[in-house]
């Protein structure tokens, strides 16, 4: 999958800092950092469907990242949270 660009909304950022104690840099290092990608559910509009990236960041903290896939190659960031130890296993495994 290309991804051209990453698109943060302030509320996602913020949301992001304040839930989850991620901070956009981390989202961006996972990016950067090859991730494994997830087709998670089918997107409300058509050819705009929902993944996860499963990566590490520079620091090697472990976070899933869900985005919506836009039909420009960008990524919409909907949430970014550390990865639960199934996920983490899940991840090694690949």
């Amino acid at each position: 999958m290309e991804i051209f660009d990453l698109i943060f909304l302030d509320r996602i950022v913020e949301k992001l800092a304040r839930k989850h104690n991620v901070q956009e840099q981390e989202v961006r290092e996972v990016f950067n950092n090859s991730p494994t990608i997830r087709f998670v559910e089918k997107g409300t509009r058509k050819n705009e469907n929902v993944y996860a990236a499963l990566g590490q960041t520079d620091s090697g903290r472990y976070l899933i990242v869900y985005f919506i896939y836009k039909q420009d190659k960008n990524a919409l960031i909907l949430s970014a949270r550390d990865m639960d130890n199934a996920e983490r296993r899940r991840y090694r495994n690949n």
